[in-house]
């Protein structure tokens, strides 16, 4: 996307600091060697689990650069977008409760182990955004 304009001229290099093939490689591998059934489709499928678990991974990289350069703050519209991407995958683990609690047989370790890893790298992000929020004041992280 940032190899054409107008998202071309706003890329820079300099803050993108994540090497993206270190959440790519081991998320590959982990798929091929862990999935519910060694086919082509669920090892892709298991491969996107472990892959959208992290996939946020660079953008938190870079909103943490970007708001030590402007005092901790950041942008209202970066923050509700994180948080709503997070409260979603959240959501999912409320949806995944309850159907283990009405549903019998219900059983996927690999679904939930990646949304409570998805879960966790944004509860940090959550933390500061609810306690400013709460507060009224403008999301900022520690810096």
């Amino acid at each position: 996307m940032y190899a054409k304009p107008p998202w071309s001229k706003t890329y820079n290099r300099d803050t993108d600091k994540v090497r993206i093939e270190m959440l790519i490689v081991p998320c590959g591998i982990i798929a091929v060697l862990w999935n519910e059934k060694f086919t082509a489709i669920e090892v892709l499928y298991t491969f996107s689990l472990w892959l959208e678990a992290v996939a946020i991974v660079p953008q938190l990289f870079m909103v943490h650069h970007l708001a030590k350069n402007s005092g901790g703050f950041v942008e209202n519209l970066t923050s509700h977008y994180v948080f709503c991407l997070g409260g979603y995958r959240a959501l999912y683990l409320v949806n995944w409760i309850f159907r283990v609690m009405t549903e019998e047989g219900y059983w996927s370790p690999i679904i939930w182990l990646t949304g409570i890893i998805q879960t966790s790298i944004y509860c940090d992000f959550f933390y500061y955004y609810i306690t400013c929020r709460v507060k009224g004041k403008y999301v900022s992280l520690p810096i």
